[in-house]
């Protein structure tokens, strides 16, 4: 990730409902997180007004995107 992305990832909103930044979700992922629900335990959303529809399907975009090896 380009040092602009990652600065924007910390203005950028991960979970609306709990206020988390997208940079969180990036770093539980970059830290080994492999699905949605580790994801959400590390970043201790999911559990929002929303139950996890907004997060979740931003994650599972990022997930999407990751290059695990």
């Amino acid at each position: 990730m380009e040092p602009d992305a990652r600065t924007m990832a910390r203005l950028k909103p991960g979970c609306i409902c709990k206020g988390v930044k997208l940079i969180r979700l990036l770093e539980a992922i970059e830290q080994g997180a492999m699905t949605v629900a580790e994801v959400q335990k590390a970043c201790g959303i999911g559990d929002g007004s929303c139950k996890g529809k907004r997060c979740g399907e931003k994650i599972a975009e990022l997930l999407a995107q990751a290059s695990f090896s």
